[in-house]
């Protein structure tokens, strides 16, 4: 597709390649709606209060290619380990809890971490894990409840509350996540309701290839790191047709040290309450080629969202937001450096090749702001439209105006409304 962008008079040859996003912003595969397993390896219904070891046997004994289908009923069961190319297959009037027992999660250290408050937060095992697999996945139409708001044993309250008083008090709450992906390749998820995760609803470290496919994730609005999906160290992941409404991030892109994120697609998504569709906070490794496309961001307290500072920033590069609604967001558009403005060190954030095309939003502030001028953001902004009354507050950036123009209008260095023109430097 021709871009705009790249027919706009720059100043310099070197300008005009820098802020056109590459033919190849998302994921690599050929991406179509996933098929479920033609085999079925066990075919369980609820038989006891705790059905752990049965679930994590029949998960082990099935061949590769296969699933293991949990028909009508409720399951309740500790960590499961997920086996390669085996799916786990919830059907409709299914759901899968998780037991609020913080012991069954402990990791084996010399004491029981999990359900405690310190500066770790690592004490626990997820729910359900995909470490070192091949294919295989999560299906069907049922759910799967991590049991967030209710009581945990031993303890003086829900997963939730403990989130709550530990940040008050601070520190970090020991809990556990819904779904961890590790080192895994070519995991798909569709169709199935992730919601009230303790943690995280899904995070994946060093993933090649993973599909969400019309997945629904629900957690309250007000639950600290109730994440929707998290990606870090990873690449070639898809997530289309999906619902997520989270306390937290409702997408979050990351590279801390483990290495780039890179060829994300987000297209033809739902996001209810939460913090948005984000970038960072740790950049460390480098974030590129991210394609959102067709997204409703409906009450969510940031939109989108580029966020890092000096202490574990990085380069993001060759972003591009199309065909975006923001409805009743504090923050529509905050694409900041200094997210932390009491950071120290030298890991700097840089972003560029950031394109944002039809976009379209209400009140709000509209906040654009690089490190420096010689670490300026490096912007385009085509048919971008917001409320008149939507504040742009801009400093340190490079914005390159496409041909249908932005409104409000971009202010100068004064503060007032200038007309659009094809670069102007902030």
């Amino acid at each position: 597709m021709t871009n705009l962008f790249c027919h706009q008079t720059l100043l310099s040859m070197l300008v005009s390649i820098a802020l056109c996003p590459a033919a190849q912003a998302q994921d690599r595969r050929s991406v179509a709606e996933p098929i479920a397993p033609q085999q079925v390896c066990a075919r369980l219904i609820p038989a006891s209060k705790n059905e752990t070891t049965r679930l994590q046997d029949a998960i082990d004994h099935c061949p590769a290619g296969a699933a293991v289908y949990l028909a009508r009923g409720e399951f309740r069961s500790g960590p499961l380990k997920m086996k390669s190319g085996v799916t786990l297959w919830i059907e409709r009037n299914a759901t899968l809890f998780a037991i609020p027992e913080p012991t069954v999660y402990d990791k084996g250290w010399d004491w029981g971490g999990c359900g405690t408050i310190d500066n770790n937060g690592d004490r626990c095992r997820p729910f359900i894990t995909f470490s070192k697999t091949f294919g295989g996945g999560i299906y069907g139409a049922g759910i799967i409840d991590g049991l967030g708001g209710a009581y945990v044993v031993g303890s003086a309250g829900p997963w939730w509350r403990l989130a709550r008083r530990a940040q008050t008090e601070g520190g970090i709450l020991n809990a556990p996540r819904l779904i961890e992906i590790d080192h895994a390749k070519e995991i798909t998820f569709h169709g199935i309701t992730l919601r009230n995760a303790p943690n995280f609803h899904v995070a994946m470290n060093r993933v090649e290839g993973a599909t969400f496919w019309g997945v629904t994730i629900d957690a309250p609005a007000n639950i600290r790191n109730t994440n929707g999906i998290d990606a870090d160290a990873s690449q070639d992941v898809t997530i289309m047709h999906s619902l997520i409404r989270a306390g937290d991030d409702n997408v979050a892109i990351k590279a801390s040290n483990n290495g780039p994120t890179r060829y994300i697609s987000i297209i033809d998504n739902y996001f209810g309450w939460g913090h948005g569709m984000s970038i960072g906070s740790g950049l460390g490794s480098g974030v590129s080629d991210i394609l959102v496309r067709d997204l409703t961001l409906d009450g969510t307290t940031s939109g989108l969202r580029i966020k890092s500072d000096v202490s574990r920033g990085g380069l993001v590069e060759n972003v591009t937001y199309e065909n975006v609604r923001l409805r009743g967001n504090r923050w529509p558009i905050i694409f900041d450096t200094k997210y932390d403005p009491h950071a120290a060190g030298h890991s700097i954030p840089v972003y560029r090749q950031i394109v944002l095309r039809h976009v379209r939003g209400g009140e709000g502030t509209l906040l654009m702001r690089g490190l420096d001028q010689e670490h300026a953001l490096e912007i385009t902004l085509d048919d971008v439209r917001f409320a008149d009354s939507a504040n742009w507050q801009i400093g340190n950036a490079k914005v390159t105006i496409g041909s249908s123009g932005v409104s409000p209008p971009l202010p100068d260095r004064t503060g007032r409304p200038v007309p659009s023109t094809p670069k102007q430097r902030f």
